[in-house]
């Protein structure tokens, strides 16, 4: 196992001018600035047909799960759509099991058109959590998300966060995708290890 972990961000939005993609992308530059390397799966540029667990393998799903297995650390960003995530999200996270996420530390990021966006990020944390991935505790929603961000050429995805508390929460992220990216949880605490001691 490398020393340098390895930071994967999953973009759920097929859109061009995704809100998602330049959010995670601040995440991703984040992660770097932490000393990761890390990589962008924009699920765009990738063949994955609906999901059928009868045929072996479907389009890039080998590459996509080999992308997904080889990170130390995943974050998964995805426009919010009828209070859940999105269907190429959906689809992607339906070609991976176990042997991608376990003991895998997972981030979480969605952005609304509204102002809604809690239900998303609770959904992506169950599904993840039922294939052993490891849910960081810090997630980020983003409410009126074309709000968020104002033209300017040399930022990332030509757009800039307006608010730079905003951009400190999604960059956060990132680090903590770094910080925690070989964390193996202990399920014991003080109060358990007392009651085997009794």
């Amino acid at each position: 196992m490398s020393d340098i972990p390895s930071v994967l961000a999953v973009s759920g939005s097929l859109r061009e001018e995704s809100y998602t993609r330049t959010a995670l992308q601040y995440v991703l530059s984040a992660a770097d600035e932490a000393g990761a390397e890390t990589q962008l799966l924009d699920l765009r540029e990738y063949d994955l047909p609906v999901y059928d667990p009868d045929v072996d393998e479907q389009g890039d799903a080998g590459t996509v799960t080999g992308l997904v297995r080889e990170a130390d650390a995943v974050a998964l960003g995805t426009p919010v759509y009828h209070g859940s995530y999105s269907g190429a999200l959906k689809n992607f996270h339906d070609y991976c099991g176990f042997d991608e996420y376990e003991d895998t530390t997972v981030g979480l990021l969605a952005t609304a058109g509204g102002g809604s966006y809690g239900s998303t990020l609770d959904h992506l944390r169950i599904t993840v959590r039922g294939v052993h991935g490891w849910v960081l505790p810090h997630q980020v929603g983003l409410r009126s998300a074309r709000e968020k961000f104002e033209a300017d050429p040399a930022a990332i995805d030509g757009r800039r966060f307006r608010d730079p508390v905003l951009r400190e929460r999604v960059e956060e992220l990132g680090r903590m995708l770094v910080e925690y990216a070989f964390i193996e949880p202990d399920v014991s605490s003080p109060r358990t290890e007392a009651a085997v001691d009794d």
